[in-house]
């Protein structure tokens, strides 16, 4: 046994110190992210094989889009990956203006509107979504700004980071997309936090934005429908509430993953999934299509994977060389995390529901190349830490 373990245990540092046919690519986080990216693949086919086979359209069509995205986003992972990182951090005020006009020409007539919210811009027949790119803008300038800081970022310095937080914050909340600046707000947070931003600065801004949250609901600048949003799964066991938006998304959610149980309905052969009951199943809602035919053990083995990710990410940054690496690796731990527990806990009714899409799992070609990037980027922290 004792052999066994220590066969194991050199396999693994090897996989992930450097060694063998893969130096210093670490092994773990590709395998984890090939994985969700085949789960996100079958989900996805599954949620709209009967729909688009009933209107007479491929049923590949949305896979199909999604594997052209996933090219797109292993080149960008490669180039993220080959450069380092300390190069890519100098670009970041570049990355930061680009990301940020394109999330004002997303407000003008050039910006698609669907279902209320403008979020895109057509592209070569395809949705570009600029607050996904902004998510790697922020990471970059904002371990840019706080690198620079030869200890404790000063109050100034802090308050210039907040400041280039809170424009694309302000730009997505009258898109509107509220769970995508409350990304960049637990970004920032976290990267000021690690970055060693004094405690009473952090309380200074936890009390300002909670303020701030309280004027806002009091002057109806978050509107009454964003606030029902907010709060309609707190009546999701209330048989007298009326089903309807996201408190009826929520309620077909939980029949979804619920009617899965232990091995779930099998493949291909979920109801709810199949009659639609859920709204956006391949987007925002693709977990119910894991729960319902995959059940309680699909469900768990994607959540592994996403903690296998998650703790290694979490490992690099603490073995990263410099400041600059460590805040890139926690950033990208922190919006993965964020984004799981939001997306998962709103399918389950455990969170409001924010149109926070599960990473390389749902629907979306953006957000599919933008975690491809931060991958790459998280295996160039990784590389360099020698």
């Amino acid at each position: 046994m004792a052999l066994g373990g220590g066969a194991l245990g050199a396999l693994r540092e090897r996989i992930t110190s450097g060694s063998g046919p893969f130096p210093r690519v670490d092994l773990v986080v590709l395998a984890s992210v090939v994985g969700l990216l085949g789960f996100g693949l079958v989900a996805i086919y599954s949620s709209k094989l009967v729909a688009l086979t009933a209107q007479g359209i491929a049923p590949t069509y949305f896979v199909t889009r999604q594997l052209v995205a996933a090219g797109v986003g292993v080149v960008v992972m490669l180039v993220a990956f080959a450069i380092d990182y300390r190069t890519l951090r100098a670009f970041s005020p570049l990355f930061y203006l680009g990301a940020l006009v394109l999330l004002v020409v997303v407000l003008t007539p050039l910006g698609l509107e669907i279902r209320g919210s403008s979020r895109w811009i057509p592209l070569l027949g395809y949705r570009l979504q600029p607050s996904e790119l902004m998510k790697v803008a922020l990471l970059l300038l904002l371990a840019l700004v706080l690198h620079e800081a030869e200890d404790e970022p000063s109050g100034p310095r802090t308050a210039a980071a907040l400041g280039l937080v809170l424009v694309p914050v302000a730009l997505v909340f009258v898109q509107p997309d509220l769970g995508t600046a409350i990304v960049y707000v637990w970004l920032a947070g976290t990267m000021f936090l690690v970055g060693g931003v004094r405690v009473r600065y952090l309380v200074g801004l936890a009390t300002a934005g909670l303020v701030a949250s309280v004027v806002a609901l009091q002057t109806q600048l978050i509107r009454d429908y964003q606030v029902r949003r907010l709060t309609s799964f707190l009546d999701v066991a209330d048989p007298g509430a009326e089903a309807a938006g996201a408190l009826f998304q929520t309620r077909q959610s939980l029949i979804a993953i619920g009617s899965g149980r232990l091995s779930g309905r099998g493949l291909f052969a979920g109801t709810q999934t199949a009659l639609s009951y859920v709204p956006d199943n391949h987007t925002d809602f693709v977990f119910t299509v894991i729960g319902e035919e995959l059940g309680f053990v699909g469900a768990a083995t994607v959540l592994a994977l996403f903690a296998l990710l998650g703790w290694r990410a979490l490992r690099i940054a603490a073995e990263a060389k410099d400041r600059d690496g460590r805040l890139i690796a926690a950033g990208i731990a922190a919006m993965l995390v964020l984004q799981v527990f939001v997306n998962v806990g709103m399918t389950i009714g455990i969170m409001p529901v924010t149109g926070l899409p599960l990473p390389f799992v749902s629907y979306g070609g953006t957000s599919l190349v933008v975690w491809l990037g931060l991958v790459g980027l998280l295996l160039n922290v990784h590389l360099r830490r020698f």
